[in-house]
């Protein structure tokens, strides 16, 4: 290890479905995090964790910054706030086709004391370059002190001069995790989540916001993992969206689910798929504890 060796915690925060957890896929060259277009994905705070020769850099990926209706949003706000506190860098993402007045608002909310990297995401949506020049302009002289870029999560463009700038301002530090990490998470936690980003891609409404999904058992055998989850809905009606017609939806959940389960994990998997209704879920101090929203 070199003498000159960075370690250090950087938090991207901004609104939902800003393109946080792209970005952080991006970086890190894993889908570490379900992504959707649909906002409110990303519940938990999620580390991923990026090693180099000289330099380690631990990534969290935060909830999208909304006004809390349930006991569930709470506990999602407290991420946010957990990770402002430990951050030695804040990079903000926010929509370059969203108002500066809505980024301010977000902004003030978060009252940063770090240094802070501006990416003004999903420039590939706009045809005219001189537009983005123009509102890249906008927003580095409204925030001089930040380092602002361009740059669409999406299609990675200029996302590799991301890492560059946060070494500008990351501590000299040892490594805080082994070299071969790359999350903080269990499997089980991953797994999961693959299974809430198929009902994310499948499903429509209200079911992805009303659904939980929780794994009860997960078997290593040689040639297979076998695992039972549970997908938590609030209401009857829903379980009965979420199962289809003979079956049919809960099924193809289960392909879906199972195949995305075994490229992460590239092992064989059988998948067994329960719905378990269990009324307001979201807002019961007890059943979110079980869920893993423990903060």
């Amino acid at each position: 290890m070199s003498e000159q060796y960075q370690s250090g915690f950087v938090n991207i925060f901004g609104a939902p479905n800003a393109g946080k957890s792209t970005l952080l896929n991006a970086l890190l060259g894993e889908n570490l995090v379900i992504t959707s277009h649909k906002v409110q994905t990303t519940r938990h705070r999620i580390l991923g964790i990026m090693t180099e020769d000289n330099y380690q850099i631990v990534f969290s990926d935060t909830p999208g910054i909304i006004e809390p209706k349930y006991k569930l949003h709470e506990k999602m706000m407290r991420h946010v706030k957990s990770a402002l506190e430990d951050a030695d860098v804040a990079i903000l993402m926010h929509d370059i086709n969203e108002p500066l007045a809505d980024f301010e608002a977000i902004v003030q909310t978060l009252k940063l004391k770090v240094p802070v990297i501006l990416l003004l995401n999903k420039i590939d949506t706009i045809k005219d370059k001189q537009q983005v020049e123009v509102r890249v302009k906008a927003f580095k002289e409204k925030f001089p002190n930040w380092d602002v870029l361009p740059v669409s999560a999406k299609s990675k463009t200029n996302i590799d001069k991301v890492v560059p700038l946060i070494l500008k301002s990351l501590p000299e530090a040892p490594p805080y995790y082994p070299e071969d990490s790359v999350s903080d998470r269990p499997v089980r936690f991953f797994v999961s989540e693959l299974i809430r980003q198929q009902i994310f891609n499948m499903y429509h409404e209200e079911i992805p916001y009303h659904t939980a999904v929780i794994i009860q058992s997960f078997e290593e055998k040689p040639h297979i993992n076998v695992i039972k989850a549970e997908i938590i809905v609030a209401r009857e009606t829903q379980k009965v969206i979420l199962i289809g017609k003979g079956g049919s939806l809960i099924k193809n959940l289960g392909i879906k689910s199972r195949e995305a389960i075994e490229e992460f994990l590239q092992k064989k998997v059988h998948l067994e798929l329960f719905v378990k209704v269990r009324p307001k879920w979201r807002d019961n101090e007890n059943y979110l504890r079980e869920y893993g929203y423990n903060s």
